[in-house]
């Protein structure tokens, strides 16, 4: 396994680690998992510089790298769900669970989806949003803020989905799409 690979993997071990520390309720619980957040994400452009830098990108990195993230940032969203309405991370979780299930059909057909460009903005709109609603918890501003964080976040997974269903015909006939 790769460094990235490994970073990859690490990103998915820290998911237990920040969901304790926003559930427990000691001094600056939010703030502490939102740092570990913070730095769990950024291990997402580290991963994939240090691949291509190396020249070792993998099919298993492609395969890690976008479930690292969806089990990170989902998680995070929803126990942030008192936080942020229950309504938008839904409709993300649902987009996330259609992606992914695209991604399993085109792999039983030989083809490893790698992330698409709108998806890795997506991805950071989410992060960014979760980011917002750990410090909403912790108290640094109004929940509003968080929310119209999350709405972003959710106009660039909708629009990312949407990307994904066009090259799905594709990518079900076993092609990588354009």
């Amino acid at each position: 396994m790769t460094l990235a690979d490994q970073l990859t993997v690490a990103r998915a071990v820290s998911v237990p680690v920040v969901v304790v520390l926003f559930v427990l309720d000691f001094e600056g619980h939010a703030y502490w998992a939102t740092a570990l957040f913070g730095a769990s994400m950024l291990t997402d452009q580290v991963d994939g510089w240090l691949a291509r830098r190396a020249g070792t990108t993998t099919d298993l990195g492609r395969i890690l790298d976008p479930v690292a993230d969806k089990i990170l940032v989902m998680a995070t969203l929803i126990v942030l769900v008192p936080t942020l309405p229950a309504w938008m991370v839904a409709a993300i979780a649902a987009r996330e669970f259609v992606v992914s299930g695209l991604r399993l059909a085109a792999l039983e057909r030989g083809v490893v989806v790698s992330a698409r460009d709108l998806a890795k903005v997506k991805t950071w709109s989410q992060g960014i949003a979760a980011g917002l609603g750990g410090l909403a918890l912790g108290g640094a501003f109004d929940e509003r803020i968080a929310w119209w964080g999350l709405l972003v976040a959710l106009a660039f997974t909708l629009l990312s989905g949407l990307d994904y269903a066009r090259a799905a015909p594709a990518l079900l006939r076993g092609r990588q799409a354009a």
